[in-house]
């Protein structure tokens, strides 16, 4: 068709713009997934740094009172 109608114009945008919302679906399922395993692992490091810090605090309180007072002679 040399000349496409007014029809075909506006149904060939339309594949387009089908086309383009069946990527865009796509992309957006792929970054939720993203998403997902990202706050999955955020969620895991701030388990393992919370466990991590009642180690410290643990070691800390197990350690003598005079070693965590500094001393007033050089």
């Amino acid at each position: 068709m040399a000349n496409p109608t007014h029809i075909d114009q506006i149904a060939e945008r339309v594949e387009r713009l089908l086309v383009r919302y069946d990527e865009l679906q796509r992309t957006n399922a792929l970054l939720a997934r993203q998403v997902e395993a990202l706050t999955q692992e955020r969620d895991t490091l701030k388990s393992r740094l919370g466990a991590a810090r009642a180690r410290v605090d643990a070691l800390l309180d197990k350690l003598p009172e005079a070693a965590a007072t500094p001393k007033d002679t050089p």
